[in-house]
């Protein structure tokens, strides 16, 4: 007969931490503004500033709240990783 393997809510490789952090919210969120004042500006016939706004949200923006790290993540990275003994 074949054995059945158990099932477990550990994960094998660690437990997965979310790499956002506070400050990649607010990025996020500020960007989400801009887009929309971008797509606002488009309604109201504006060929000059719609198209600014909308670059600098998609283009800017969003990476850079893709892409920065927060703090209190990295604080929290390192408070969890085991201590290395000093080699003498």
């Amino acid at each position: 007969m074949a054995t059945k393997k158990k099932k477990t809510d550990e994960p094998t490789q660690g437990e997965f931490k979310w790499p956002f952090g506070t400050r990649n919210y607010i990025v996020f969120a500020i960007a989400l503004v801009v887009i929309i004042l971008g797509y606002v500006t488009l309604a109201q016939g504006s060929l000059t500033l719609a198209p600014l706004l909308l670059v600098i949200g998609y283009c800017v923006l969003i990476p850079v709240a893709l892409i920065i790290k927060d703090p209190s993540i990295m604080q929290q990275e390192s408070d969890d990783e085991p201590k290395q003994p000093a080699n003498i």
